[in-house]
C-alpha cells in the first residue's frame, strides 16, 4: 500500500510529494495490545454487572447501587476505620466534591455560621473518595455530597437529609440547633 502525504507535513526544503510505504500487516504488539485492551474491557464490564447485582440482592436504591458501580471493589474494613477515623477528625466534618453547588452552598453556610469545619473533599483523588462515598452511602442511607457530620453523627447534607435527627444544615439552622450542635460537638469559633 503506498500512500501520497503532502510534502507540507514532512520537513523537507522542497515542495514535492513524497511516497511513503507503510506495512499492511499489523505488528504482534499491536495485536497483543488490543488483545489485552479487549481483555480489560471484559474484566471491568464482568466487574459491573456483579457489583450491581450483589447490590440489587442487598436492596440498595438506584443512586447507592450506582455509588457502589463506581466505586468497585475495595477493602470494606479499611475503608470503614478510615471513615470513621475522618468523622472523628474534627467537630465538624464535610465530605464534598470540589464542583458540587451543594457543596460550595454548605462552605458558604458553615463560614457564615462562625465555627471551624473541617472539608474532605471526595473527588481528590476520585479513586480513594468513590469507595468513602459509597460505604458512607450505605451506612447512613444517602450517597449525596456534602455528607455533614458534627459531633460524629451524620447531620444530613445541605438542603437535606435521611431524617428528623439529619435534616441537613439549612433545616438545622432554621431550627435554631446548627451552632448549639456545633458548641456541643466541641468546635471552635472562627477567629
Amino acid at each position: 500500500l503506498t500512500t501520497s502525504i503532502d510534502a507540507a507535513f514532512i520537513p523537507s526544503t522542497t515542495s514535492t510529494t513524497r511516497k511513503v510505504r507503510r506495512s499492511t500487516t499489523p505488528s504482534l504488539e499491536a495485536a497483543t495490545f488490543v488483545d489485552d485492551i479487549v481483555e480489560k474491557a471484559k474484566a471491568t464490564f464482568e466487574q459491573t454487572v456483579r457489583i450491581y447485582q450483589e447490590s440489587q440482592a442487598e436492596g440498595a436504591d438506584f443512586k447507592q447501587t450506582v455509588a457502589n458501580v463506581i466505586a468497585g471493589d475495595y477493602d470494606k474494613d479499611a475503608v470503614d476505620d478510615k471513615v470513621m477515623e475522618l468523622i472523628d477528625s474534627a467537630p465538624c466534618v464535610m465530605l464534598t466534591w470540589d464542583a458540587s453547588p451543594s457543596c460550595k452552598n454548605a462552605i458558604k453556610a458553615m463560614d457564615s455560621c462562625g465555627y471551624e469545619y473541617s472539608i474532605v473533599r471526595l473527588d481528590d483523588p476520585w479513586s480513594e473518595g468513590n469507595p468513602i462515598r459509597a460505604h458512607v452511602g450505605k451506612m447512613v442511607g444517602k450517597t449525596s455530597v456534602p455528607m455533614v457530620f458534627i459531633g460524629g453523627e451524620y447531620v444530613g447534607g445541605f438542603d437535606g437529609g435521611v431524617s428528623d435527627d439529619a435534616p441537613g444544615l439549612i433545616e438545622l439552622a432554621f431550627k435554631g440547633s446548627l451552632q448549639a450542635k456545633l458548641k456541643a460537638a466541641g468546635a471552635a469559633v472562627k477567629k
